[in-house]
């Protein structure tokens, strides 16, 4: 038995209270001073076999049972599915809304009252490419006509559609998708209310019974519209009116509470909203094969142009100092080195021959703002093989990211609007100076991402070629899963 050891007095006159432990090293150096080493030994081994068997107890004792199969099958049941993914899909899977006819099916088959002056049913006919193109035999070797097509500058929407409905990254099942589409025709809903004495309201209409509508879909539920994306067959500036003012132009759909965590495409985005993405201007060419594809890169590769530059536009009387007019009135004088479509004399509407044989027979394309900061002829330009020579940097810059070259000096050249405003003779001093070799690189370039600026038919079989739909649609879905695997840490 341990000897036992007297307390210390008591200091109570002392605030201080000793702590647990430096009371526990003094009764050790006091147990120690008190005993001898013979019974010290004999502690150690006490302390060390009781250390021993209670570690052995615990090695012992069975593992804690698993929760049961029912148990497991509750919280399987309540987490998320995880997202259909497989080698062709590799980013997952897209789930398409079938939306209240009155947002997309009834606008097609109302066609002839969506514009306030023409009916726009050739628009939006054979899934939006338009009609089947003619008058391009001179132009167009025989067996590539049945890809051409007059296709609509604002039919995107209309063609998005038509291809997420026969892409094969889509799922009937919205517990496996990665993405959700919703195919609202926006720019052909607010289309005729653009126009004439209608109200904001009538503006806002269509959209205001989407988000009603979708708000309701247990994916918006799950997310608030985070997995979701629209395509915008119209300029973006379309769909953000500021007030609700009658007088004020376009809808405010973009503004819309709902709106605000839903990606947008479009064919001219906000550079300064990250929720936007643009994509290319529909073309007149749409491809049915990679054959089709190849010869078209290799007839524009071999053309042999006349014109040094050409510029394809009319002009707007209404805008003050338009700059479509000062290049108008520089070409008309420049007669050796500018070739002029003045689309106020020839029939310019969604492509012409008289457009693409300009193209074709000029090294250079004048490409000012059209509608907006883009513009569908810098698209033709390309398409023919053109250089094309942009005023405004907004026309180019946080543009068309997915499609084209970040470094936009390799297929295009850069003159300030407000220079040439002064000076319009620095757009043929400048043209001159890049040499053939430098044209012919230019060009190659533009050859070679051409495929990135097509939309081909529905039924087409690129062979490993991918068009702009196909790399908006991976791009899209890598969003989206980035987003998930981030919001899951």
């Amino acid at each position: 038995m341990l000897p036992t050891t007297a307390a210390p007095p008591a200091d109570h006159h002392h605030h201080h209270h000793p702590s647990k432990k430096s009371k526990l090293k003094t009764t050790f150096h006091t147990v120690k001073s008190n005993i001898s080493a013979h019974h010290c030994a004999w502690l150690t081994l006490t302390i060390l076999l009781q250390l021993l068997i209670i570690l052995f107890l615990n090695r012992a004792s069975p593992p804690p049972p698993l929760p049961s199969s029912a148990h497991r099958r509750h919280f399987e049941s309540a987490a998320p599915h995880p997202p259909l993914r497989d080698e062709a899909c590799k980013h997952g899977r897209i789930y398409v809304y079938d939306l209240p006819s009155m947002l997309n099916r009834d606008l097609l088959q109302n066609c002839h009252d969506l514009d306030p002056w023409s009916s726009r049913c050739n628009a939006v006919s054979n899934g939006g490419l338009g009609p089947t193109a003619t008058g391009l035999d001179a132009l167009v070797p025989r067996n590539l006509s049945a890809a051409w097509y007059w296709t609509d500058m604002y039919a995107a929407e209309v063609i998005y559609h038509d291809r997420v409905n026969n892409y094969r990254c889509t799922t009937s099942n919205p517990a496996e998708a990665t993405a959700f589409y919703i195919p609202f025709y926006a720019g052909l809903a607010v289309g005729k209310y653009l126009w004439f004495n209608y109200t904001s309201k009538d503006r806002d209409f269509h959209a205001a019974a989407m988000l009603d509508w979708v708000k309701n879909q247990p994916p918006w539920r799950r997310s608030n519209g985070s997995d979701h994306f629209l395509m915008f067959g119209r300029l973006t500036w379309d769909f953000r009116r500021l007030t609700d003012d009658d007088g004020e132009w376009g809808t405010r759909f973009i503004y819309m509470p709902l709106m605000k965590n839903v990606f947008r495409l479009t064919v001219e985005k906000s550079r300064w909203d990250e929720l936007e993405l643009s994509v290319p201007y529909p073309t007149a060419f749409h491809p049915r094969s990679e054959s089709d594809i190849r010869q078209w890169q290799g007839l524009i590769r071999g053309r042999k142009r006349s014109s040094l530059f050409t510029f394809v536009g009319a002009t707007r009387k209404k805008i003050r100092n338009d700059f479509r007019g000062v290049l108008m009135g520089y070409c008309k004088n420049e007669t050796r080195s500018c070739r002029v479509v003045d689309c106020s004399e020839t029939q310019c509407y969604d492509g012409a021959p008289a457009i693409l044989e300009a193209f074709l027979d000029s090294d250079f394309c004048l490409q000012p703002k059209g509608d907006g900061f883009t513009r569908r002829s810098a698209f033709d330009c390309m398409l023919a093989g053109s250089i094309p020579v942009y005023f405004w940097s907004g026309s180019f810059e946080h543009q068309y990211e997915w499609h084209l070259p970040k470094d936009a000096s390799k297929y295009s050249v850069f003159l300030d609007h407000n220079i040439v405003r002064n000076d319009t003779s620095l757009i043929k001093r400048t043209l001159e100076k890049f040499s053939k070799e430098e044209v012919v690189r230019m060009r190659e370039t533009i050859i070679q991402f051409l495929p990135k600026l097509l939309y081909s038919k529905s039924n087409a079989n690129l062979g490993g070629i991918s068009d702009a739909f196909d790399i908006t649609m991976e791009q899209v879905l890598k969003r989206f899963e980035q987003h998930r695997i981030l919001m899951a840490v």
